[in-house]
């Protein structure tokens, strides 16, 4: 797959001139048990500044990353910082739901845009926020794959719905259980951030006999479930979303994971081979992941913006509110609330110790 013909670059056409200390944040996960999930997004965000950068000497944007451990109670102190200070023009984040709904309001006081590359509840652009954009598909459009994909491609006749306590995966999990039908959804349970054990749940799966299980939550939890629910000699298939769609869920599952399939609103950097080889010269020679794409093209309709002499808050939010163009994974055109207008949904399953894609399943 090529760079599409249309899609807007970071690097511009070189003759962009801006401010000294015109700078663009990160602000999320560094940190912390699905910190992954955040690192792949400022990859991608880093990738786009240096491109952009390189080919405008008049134009050298600032780059700023703050960790919120991804945490809902940690988040209000670094995006106060930000929001506080005058030359960050535009944020890429949060990346999670939880953290991005405690947040919400402060870049709203302050008329920063902001666009999240991979926090979906649906809660989100329900708050009347302005400067919120969404930069992939949301739970409304992910549950229904998610469900059409176990029933159909994977031919799932009992599914049981396993939710986190977190915004996401009450979200997710809902969104889920509302599109399976009552026939194929034989039941559904809560656990909890940081938990360890998952027999109780594990039993309950057991005694529906289910063939296949949905986890609603992210891989720091996912990953130890699905290898406890394997080492418990149950053989059905295991669909987690985009929170756990990371190596780190295989590396820490570990052989189990060949039971695991995983859905995202996000597409496959390693499809793109160009962005796949600029992406590894800045992280370590790792592939891109769940979110850098997203990343990149955050940062990038950030980036035309600011090139565009759009270098005020409010200019750049305008420039956001009005945006009509491609980008490497997706158009990216946004609704009055900050929905993406055309989002696609994609499946991967875990192949010889690697997550792959198995193309778009929306």
């Amino acid at each position: 797959m090529d760079v599409p013909a249309n899609a807007v670059l970071p690097k511009g056409d070189g003759k962009a001139v801006c401010p000294a200390n015109t700078t663009l944040a990160y602000i999320g996960a560094e940190t912390g048990a699905n910190a992954q999930l955040g690192i792949n997004i400022y990859n991608g965000i880093q990738l786009a500044i240096d491109q952009h950068n390189a080919n405008n000497p008049g134009c050298q944007v600032k780059f700023s990353k703050y960790d919120t451990e991804g945490s809902p109670d940690k988040a209000n102190g670094p995006v106060t910082q930000v929001t506080n200070q005058p030359d960050v023009l535009g944020v890429v984040g949060l990346p999670f739901s939880g953290e991005s709904k405690a947040t919400g309001n402060i870049f709203e006081q302050a008329g920063l845009v902001h666009i999240t590359p991979s926090a979906t509840a649906p809660v989100l652009t329900t708050n009347g926020w302005t400067t919120f954009f969404r930069g992939l598909g949301n739970d409304s459009v992910q549950g229904p794959a998610a469900a059409k994909f176990l029933t159909g491609k994977l031919e799932a006749k009992k599914i049981f719905v396993v939710q986190d306590d977190s915004e996401y995966g009450i979200g997710l999990g809902t969104a889920m259980s509302s599109a399976l039908s009552k026939d194929n959804l034989v039941g559904t349970e809560k656990v909890t951030t940081a938990q360890k054990d998952f027999s109780a749940v594990i039993s309950k799966i057991q005694n529906a006999k289910a063939d296949a299980v949905f986890y609603a939550g992210y891989y720091a939890e996912g990953a130890p479930f699905d290898q406890q629910l394997v080492n418990k000699g149950w053989e059905g298939v295991f669909l987690g979303p985009d929170g756990s769609k990371d190596d780190q869920f295989i590396k820490q599952a570990g052989e189990a994971s060949s039971n695991a399939y995983f859905t995202c609103a996000c597409i496959p950097g390693e499809l793109i081979p160009d962005f796949a080889t600029e992406y590894k010269k800045i992280s370590n020679g790792v592939e891109p992941g769940t979110y850098s794409i997203e990343g990149y093209d955050a940062a990038t309709v950030l980036l035309a913006g600011i090139d565009a002499g759009k270098q005020t808050r409010a200019d750049l939010l305008a420039w956001v509110k009005s945006y009509d163009k491609s980008g490497l994974s997706k158009p990216y055109k946004w609704d009055a609330k900050g929905e993406l207008a055309t989002p696609t949904v994609y499946g991967y399953k875990v192949e010889n110790g690697k997550i792959v894609p198995v193309g778009p399943i929306s």
